[in-house]
């Protein structure tokens, strides 16, 4: 079985891409603090390249940025392949299959993304209106 559970913050903003083919990808990175210390008390974290496609990524692409925490889970999956110098690389990716936001909306209720409104109009109250006539009570 492939299945991993991480729960950290983003250290970019996620960069939403198509393939040639028009399917819509999303690339992210997310920070995941270790739960010991190290002798000196310092705190480890690790880094995990992710990538979630489809629909999943278009909606982290659009309601997540850098800083922003969540909780992913997917499949790992490794992946060789030869850089500039020609040598040989090996990367490790989370493929994402579910994703929650965990940080606190705004007080409008959008999390702070660019294309959320700024300003909204104010509610207004429900009035009520008092009703004199007491004929229409069975009772």
């Amino acid at each position: 079985m492939n299945k991993v559970f991480l729960i950290g913050n983003l250290t970019r903003d996620p960069e939403l891409r198509e393939t040639p083919s028009g399917v819509p990808m999303c690339r992210f990175a997310i920070a995941v603090q270790r739960p010991y210390s190290s002798q000196d008390g310092e705190r480890q974290t690790d880094f995990f390249e992710c990538t979630a496609w489809r629909g999943l990524g278009e909606t982290i692409a659009r309601y997540t940025k850098k800083g922003k925490k969540v909780a992913v889970s997917g499949s790992i999956q490794i992946r060789n392949y030869e850089d500039n110098q020609g040598t040989r690389r090996t990367a490790v990716d989370v493929i994402v299959q579910d994703c929650e936001f965990l940080s606190p909306r705004d007080s409008e209720g959008f999390d702070d993304v660019a294309d959320a409104p700024r300003q909204s109009a104010p509610r207004k109250k429900p009035t009520l209106q008092a009703m004199d006539d007491d004929s229409d009570i069975p009772f």
